[in-house]
């Protein structure tokens, strides 16, 4: 009797996990979201008084968004942990972003690791949204008096983010990158934070 090839026993363990664009994508759309705290510095001068304030404290927005960053750094942290799941490792590790060319056979431990960051980013992208539009609605109405060199810094992570989607670069640049501005937005946000205006 023949022994099996590793490779083949392996092989026989595992299955075909979505693809890993489809979890890296939302999670550069979360980035996206706060990067978008950016364009309020030119948008936020045409407002009306009559405008319906939020009822949200400023504070808990800001700390609510920054809660977001950490959670966002955690996330690209995980894909580059796991980079034969989500990074591209393997036979198309050059391959540009794409639908259908990262998808890897996984075992069933990668398998629930797949699900539960889902799980996770999509919850991030939903938080992301909501407090970058109560932060981005604090600075409109006043309450963050933060000088343009925040806001430039909001606008250099949206164009490195805009970078990734027109240069179709490979998906392991891409959660590398992701990481690196999901650092630098944790930092903006802090830098917010300094400017509240008490009350």
């Amino acid at each position: 009797m023949s022994k099996v090839p590793r490779e083949d026993a392996d092989e026989t363990d595992t299955r075909m996990s979505p693809d890993p664009f489809a979890a890296v994508l939302p999670a550069l759309a979360a980035l996206g979201a706060v990067a978008s705290i950016a364009a309020i510095n030119w948008s936020g001068e045409g407002k009306l008084a009559t405008r319906t304030r939020t009822k949200r404290k400023t504070s808990a927005a800001v700390r609510d968004l920054e809660t977001c960053c950490i959670g966002l750094v955690e996330i690209f942290r995980r894909f580059q942990r796991h980079p034969r799941v989500f990074a591209g490792e393997g036979g198309q590790a050059s391959a540009p972003l794409k639908f259908g060319v990262h998808g890897q056979r996984i075992r069933a431990d990668a398998q629930r690791l797949y699900l539960q960051l889902m799980n996770d980013i999509a919850s991030m992208l939903v938080l992301a949204a909501q407090n970058a539009f109560d932060v981005m609605t604090a600075i409109e109405d006043g309450d963050i008096d933060a000088p343009e060199e925040i806001f430039f810094g909001f606008g250099e992570q949206q164009e490195r983010l805009n970078e990734i989607i027109q240069s179709r670069v490979p998906l392991r640049v891409a959660v590398d990158t992701g990481a690196e501005i999901a650092d630098q937005l944790t930092a903006l946000v802090r830098e917010l934070k300094k400017h509240q205006k008490a009350g």
